[in-house]
């Protein structure tokens, strides 16, 4: 049986992408009851957090685009890979599909590990982030016309005690949410940031933290 304590006793260690951790992630998820909403008004859609390794090593990361500059919505900015869902689509279906077409990484069903809350953003959507696990030496192959870059960040920056950075801005009663990335050199916002500290908290640490109260910054709400 997995100890409460496995991963945050070992948060000096790197955290490097074998089936210690695979199992590690699925127990934590699975122990965590994730909360969808329902509302049929908003526009569906989910994202992957991948896992994978962090190609120079076996340290173990996730996969963060960042959009074209040139897209009508959102270019530029940081983001899982993900999209609206299909009629009849599941939100996995969706994430799966949408990792394969913008990365080109093609996933069975079992390499879902679980998923964190639905996120209502300020443009209608509703998000269901899907936990996926790719492992290692694994190629991939992104569209240009969809994704400019793609990175992969260590787990272990989503260690770091500067996470979560919380702002009150005059246009909101919700404080807007930011993680900061080592590697990145940059922090990303809400949505986005809303999935990665979830996953950090409830995979890393075992603390079941809510965000959907958190904000997203003005330039996110179109």
């Amino acid at each position: 049986m997995l100890r409460k304590d496995t991963i945050h006793a070992k948060k000096d260690c790197r955290l490097v992408i074998n089936d210690s951790l695979r199992e590690q992630i699925k127990v934590r998820l699975s122990s965590f009851n994730r909360i969808s909403n329902s509302d049929t008004q908003l526009r569906q859609a989910a994202v992957a957090l991948t896992i994978i390794d962090s190609e120079q090593s076996n340290i173990a990361a996730f996969l963060l685009t960042r959009r074209p500059k040139h897209l009508n919505r959102h270019g530029g900015q940081y983001a899982l890979p993900g999209g609206k869902k299909d009629p009849d689509e599941t939100a996995i279906g969706t994430a799966l599909r949408e990792l394969h077409e913008e990365i080109g990484i093609n996933l069975a069903k079992d390499s879902v590990l679980g998923m964190l809350d639905d996120y209502q953003t300020r443009s209608g959507f509703n998000i269901t982030p899907v936990v996926v696990w790719a492992g290692a030496n694994l190629k991939i192959n992104p569209d240009p016309n969809e994704i400019a870059r793609v990175f992969r960040i260590p787990l272990d920056d989503l260690k770091s005690t500067e996470i979560p950075i919380l702002e009150q801005i005059q246009e909101s009663d919700y404080p807007v949410l930011s993680t900061p990335l080592a590697t990145l050199g940059h922090r990303v916002f809400a949505p986005t940031a809303a999935f990665i500290y979830q996953f950090r908290e409830v995979v890393l640490f075992d603390r079941h933290t809510r965000v959907a109260q958190f904000d997203q910054p003005k330039f996110a709400w179109k």
